[in-house]
């Protein structure tokens, strides 16, 4: 019949709607049969785990919604009860709570992935600009519904977090006001950010699905960083990794269950148990772990409107990153200078966290600087310089090639080199 797609599956329901709204046909087309290199690792799960994350957050957050009241008076109650009286409320709202730092994570063990392997070179600059998109918006959704519960750290921790807009000159002042809704943190405050933080993750759906469709249309990077040359070079999607994700979502959710039922407080912070008091301004006033790191960057400088510029340089730099790398090799395998560097890059990070968590005094000061120092010029000057001068090693001739040996023996070389076939006697 004229204006219907063609279906080829046999059930006549199924049909009937593909040939009228092909779903079933694009599904199969992008997640069952669509080529993927054959040698992912387990670090190539993350990208799933973090879309399922994404799913089931937005799964519990609409429940908790149905039994949360976004006032300043009655905030702090209604999470209470929700832990009391709601049935399974305490696993809900723990569930919530410990996904949150279960989805940084795995975003950043993502990132980090990305980062290790040249996934964000060429032709897939727009599919990294679009994972940092997702990371600002992950980061946003956090920190506004980490103020919902309208504990004491909550409180503070939104004072002081959006009074850094007010470094900037001219339009820093009216950007806090719009924030607070008033003249200082309030119920007008909870009001916007329950709103937003309810919002934002359907934006964030929105911009994965762009995410999903820039992976699919120029394809997936590999261990190895070289292009698919042959099918030989790939798998269907199904089952191969089906299977291969499955397995992995089996272990972080046994991961996550952990800390659901047995450690739910380990992120947390106990001030957050304590009513929100605009009075009484706690000893220490630290935000989730997922921030620490650029909580440091802000604290390492000494002039306020620099170190809010510092801070969100951290993240605005990746935007750029792409053209900051000269080197044509993606993957650190074949990069020894940089696949060090790299380390030193993970190790400055993680010293960052620490430092976050601390106060700004003593040798902390002087980790915070020299870490950030690293951090900046890890990206500014030192992958600019490193792709000009270092030598790769060489490449395979395909992703197969160094899995399997050619005819007359001889195995795959370290580091992925080609394989010499044996000499005979």
């Amino acid at each position: 019949m004229a204006g219907l797609h063609k279906s080829d599956y046999k059930n006549p329901v199924v049909n009937w709607i593909d040939t009228r709204l092909p779903l079933f046909t694009m599904m199969n087309k992008e997640y069952a049969v669509f080529p993927t290199p054959k040698n992912f690792n387990y670090f190539w799960n993350f990208g799933a785990l973090a879309t399922v994350t994404l799913l089931l957050m937005i799964a519990t957050g609409v429940f908790l919604a149905m039994n949360y009241t976004p006032d300043s008076n009655m905030a702090f109650d209604s999470v209470e009860r929700i832990m009391r009286d709601v049935n399974y409320g305490w696993l809900l709202r723990y569930a919530h709570a410990n996904g949150a730092s279960m989805f940084f994570i795995v975003v950043y063990i993502h990132i980090f992935r990305g980062l290790y392997y040249g996934s964000y070179k060429t032709p897939r600059e727009l599919l990294w600009m679009l994972g940092v998109v997702i990371l600002l918006l992950m980061m946003a959704t956090a920190f506004m519904g980490y103020v919902l519960p309208w504990g004491q750290m909550s409180f503070w921790g939104a004072t002081v977090i959006t009074n850094l807009f007010s470094a900037f000159p001219l339009v820093g002042n009216a950007i806090v006001t719009w924030l607070w809704g008033g003249f200082a943190v309030g119920d007008p405050t909870l009001h916007r950010f329950f709103s937003l933080h309810y919002l934002l993750p359907f934006v964030l759906i929105g911009v994965v699905f762009f995410h999903v469709v820039a992976l699919h249309i120029t394809g997936s990077n590999n261990p190895l960083g070289i292009d698919v040359k042959s099918p030989q070079d790939t798998l269907p999607f199904h089952p191969y990794y089906t299977i291969k994700d499955s397995v992995g979502l089996c272990v972080f959710f046994m991961v996550w269950a952990a800390f659901v039922f047995f450690a739910p407080n380990f992120f947390g912070d106990p001030d957050n148990y304590i009513p929100a008091n605009p009075l009484q301004t706690p000893s220490e006033i630290v935000p989730e772990w997922y921030f620490l790191p650029y909580y440091a960057i802000l604290r390492s400088v000494p002039n306020k409107l620099g170190g809010v510029c510092m801070m969100f340089g951290s993240i605005l730099v990746l935007f750029v990153l792409p053209w900051l790398d000269t080197s044509p090799v993606r993957s650190a395998r074949f990069r020894p200078i940089y696949r060090a560097l790299f380390w030193v890059h993970v190790v400055a990070c993680i010293a960052l966290g620490f430092v976050g968590a601390h106060r700004p005094e003593g040798w902390w000061v002087v980790l915070g600087r020299v870490a950030t120092t690293y951090y900046f010029l890890h990206f500014l000057v030192l992958l600019p310089i490193i792709g000009k001068l270092e030598r790769p090693l060489p490449l395979p001739e395909s992703i197969s090639r160094p899995v399997i040996p050619p005819r007359g023996g001889g195995g795959p070389l370290p580091g992925g080199a080609p394989a010499k076939p044996m000499e005979k006697p």
